[in-house]
């Protein structure tokens, strides 16, 4: 069996490889660890390996993890949000992935709690066309969301997040990647202070790196196969 540690060093060897062709540095792409369905002991083993960043889709699921552990670990919430989850999401969280409208981002502001530090927040971005079975907001929104977001107390914009449609072929995933990416750019240029790109999971992070992304959700490639949820 594959321990954390081997395929953690299997993970950084296919990211050292995707940023030496884009011409960055290995330590320019942050790790977040998708640890659903995942017991905390495995959690555990792979912060001992050297992981810090976890993320999370299942909210009750997340919660009870998170009410164990805390200190030294940073939490993402990776799943869709519905108006009644913003309160335990904007209790419980480090950062947000997945805000893709202003009532979501104004109850999380209004939520996050007086004593922690402002929620980090990416906005999602959808798939071109409105696929559907992919939330986010469409690529003609996401301007005005982040002047919403920006403008938000408790709140603080760092970049945004992508998911491709499963199953796509290399040239349209890179397509995909590039037109976040141009997006990613032309709201630094209007003025954003971004510097999250989050892109690539565990079958397609080395486009996604090569494309600009400075943050991978890697769940497969660490803990193997999901076991089945049951929240």
């Amino acid at each position: 069996m594959t321990t954390i540690t081997e395929s953690l060093a299997t993970l950084h060897a296919r990211l050292a490889g995707a940023t030496l062709a884009a011409g960055r540095p290995a330590t320019s792409v942050t790790i977040v660890a998708v640890s659903k369905t995942h017991p905390l002991e495995a959690i555990r083993a792979a912060h001992d390996a050297g992981l810090g960043h976890f993320g999370e889709n299942y909210l009750q699921e997340a919660v009870a993890k998170i009410t164990q552990w805390r200190d030294g670990v940073t939490w993402h919430y990776i799943g869709g949000i519905q108006a009644n989850k913003t309160r335990a999401i904007a209790t419980h969280f480090d950062w947000v992935q997945t805000v893709a409208s202003p009532r979501i981002a104004e109850r999380l502001a209004a939520q996050r709690p007086y004593y922690a530090a402002p929620l980090e927040v990416c906005l999602q971005v959808a798939p071109q066309g409105g696929v559907a079975g992919r939330s986010g907001a469409d690529a003609d929104e996401v301007p005005a969301l982040a002047t919403v977001v920006a403008g938000l107390p408790r709140l603080r914009l760092r970049g945004l997040m992508f998911m491709p449609m499963p199953g796509l072929d290399p040239v349209t995933l890179r397509a995909g990647f590039r037109r976040v990416r141009g997006l990613f750019e032309a709201l630094r240029g209007a003025g954003h202070d971004l510097d999250t790109l989050s892109m690539g999971m565990s079958e397609d992070l080395e486009i996604a790196v090569e494309e600009g992304s400075t943050m991978v959700r890697v769940g497969t490639a660490l803990f193997g196969a999901r076991v089945a949820h049951r929240e």
